[in-house]
Order: structure tokens, then sequence, then C-alpha cells
């Protein structure tokens, strides 16, 4: 079985237990996860399976979209509803917040932006994950990361609490988002709920529950995204023969290892007159398999820097 089987993941379990989980049920040893989502959270968790598991960096590296809620008025050491009220922060409270105070407040969270990382949170502290430093209340300094929100979205507030849809680049702290708002409009924050809507290409549509897959292992194989299909927005280059077994040893390729012609619209070359443009695309072998990915340049050569094989 190679391909993504996408898991709308329950409240709970951390994304580890989800792939544990998965490991025992499918049989499957090589089985991991494209973005870690905390136990708090539900939604859209793609799984990599077998052989897909060399393209996870790629999937890893895509947009995630979040439905969220923030609950104002009182702070958190986590920054969400998991834990106790931050050490001297003021006690909980139902502010009094207009819609415009936080229409304003959430504009400076748009675009690029640092942002610090949660201090309960994986990111090191001398090789050292945050989180194990603050459950033992040691010093925890993190820096700060370059984040993008491309889109955030006020959906409603009622009662101090604040819903919101964001989509955000890898790193971004939907966490993090829900403290400093709060910090940002004088009464403190945390986040409430969250649910990752989509990842990438995967949404929700496409998502299975794991109870539904613990009554039937078989709908894994009817859900899963074939490894051929994972990365339809990246260039897709057809080989010959002798291209494809050069790129099976991670040989660089020119022209001449590329196929005349593609069996479909999706298997097109992207070489002009002096070779492939600058860019990633996909190596298609003489079948319409994906066979790797490749870094092509100006130099008309593509060097291949996932196999497959």
């Amino acid at each position: 079985m190679d391909g993504v089987l996408v898991i709308d993941k329950p409240p709970g379990p951390t994304s580890h237990d989800v792939v544990a989980w998965a490991r025992r049920v499918l049989r499957e040893k090589r089985i991991g996860h494209t973005g870690t989502l905390d136990p708090l959270a539900t939604g859209v968790l793609p799984l990599v399976i077998g052989r897909a598991t060399r393209l996870a960096s790629l999937l890893s590296s895509a947009e995630k979209e979040y439905e969220a809620s923030v609950r104002l008025g009182a702070a958190t050491d986590t920054y969400d509803a998991t834990a106790r009220l931050a050490a001297g922060g003021p006690p909980p409270t139902d502010p009094q917040i207009e819609p415009g105070q936080v229409e304003e407040a959430l504009a400076g969270f748009r675009g690029t932006f640092e942002q610090m990382p949660p201090p309960y949170s994986a990111k090191k502290v001398g090789g050292i994950p945050g989180y194990r430093l603050a459950r033992k209340n040691a010093p925890t300094t993190l820096s700060p990361v370059s984040v993008t929100v491309q889109e955030l979205t006020l959906l409603g507030i009622e009662s101090g609490l604040i819903r919101l849809r964001v989509v955000g680049s890898p790193g971004f702290y939907v966490r993090s988002l829900a403290h400093d708002l709060g910090v940002r409009l004088g009464c403190g924050g945390h986040l409430e709920t969250l649910r990752r809507t989509r990842a990438g290409r995967f949404a929700l549509d496409v998502a299975v529950r794991l109870e539904d897959l613990e009554r039937d292992a078989l709908l894994a194989e009817s859900r899963l995204v074939p490894i051929d299909a994972m990365l339809p927005d990246l260039p897709a280059v057809q080989l010959n023969e002798r291209g494809a077994r050069k790129a099976s040893h991670g040989n660089s390729l020119s022209s001449e290892d590329l196929a005349e012609t593609g069996p479909g619209p999706d298997l097109h070359r992207t070489a002009g007159q002096s070779g492939p443009g600058p860019g990633r695309v996909r190596l298609m072998d003489p079948d319409g398999r994906l066979l790797g990915i490749a870094e092509s340049g100006a130099d008309g050569l593509l060097r291949p820097s996932i196999v497959l094989v």
C-alpha cells in the first residue's frame, strides 16, 4: 500500500498515537504523518504510507487551513484549554469586546511576521523540546519564527468566544495567535477548539474517521490517494527506459533521457530548447508511474532528489 490516507483526527490522541494506531490496523510499519495536530485539535491529518513516506517533507511544506475558537478573558500556560490559567494572569472574565475591536486586532496578524512559538511546543532549546522544559518550570527562551498568514477571517463573536478561519504557512501556531490576540485586546485569551479543515490539497471531504477504519480496514484501500496522484501541482516529466534506469540510481538526466510524448495530459515535458527550466518536477517512468522528484536547473539537467524505487 503506497499513498496518502487522510484521517479525520478526533480530539484526544496525539498525531503519533494516530500513526501507531494505523500501523497496527493496517499492518504496515512504514507510516508517518505530514503535520502535527495537538491532542485538543481535530480534523485533517494526512498519513503517508509505504513508499509515500519519502514524500512526507514535500507534503509537510503545504499551507494549512483551520477553524478555531478563541476564548477571551483568560490566558493559559499552554495557550489552549488543556491547562491551568497562566500564573499571575487575570481571573476568567467575559470581556465586552466588539467585533470592530477584534477586526482591528486581527489586521496585525495577516501577512508575514515573526511569531513566538508557545512554551509548550516541540520547538527545541539547546536540543531539548520546549514542552519538556516548560513541564519542569525551567527557563525557556524560544526564538521567533517567520510565518505567513494568507487568510484570517472573523466568523463570529459571542459571549467572549471568537470564531476564526485561518490559512497559514508551515510552522504557524494557532495557539500563539489565540494568546497574542488576547494580549493585543488587553483581556487575555486562549485557544478553546481547533479543527484543521485542509492540509495542502487534502480536505475533510476525503478524510476517513478512525472508528470507520476500525470496523473495516479495507476502507483504507478505497480511500487511499495513490502515490502517482499525490503531487498534481508539480510539472510531470516522462522518462524513456534509459532515463528511468538512470533516475532509479539517482543519476542526473538530460533531454536525451526524456520520452518524446507522454501518455496523458498530466505528463508533459517542461524542457525548452535549452532543457528544463529551474524548479521541481515529478519524474514518471515510461508507464506513467511516479518514479521520484527532481530539481531542474538552468543547465538543462534534472537532478533526482527523491527516488521511490
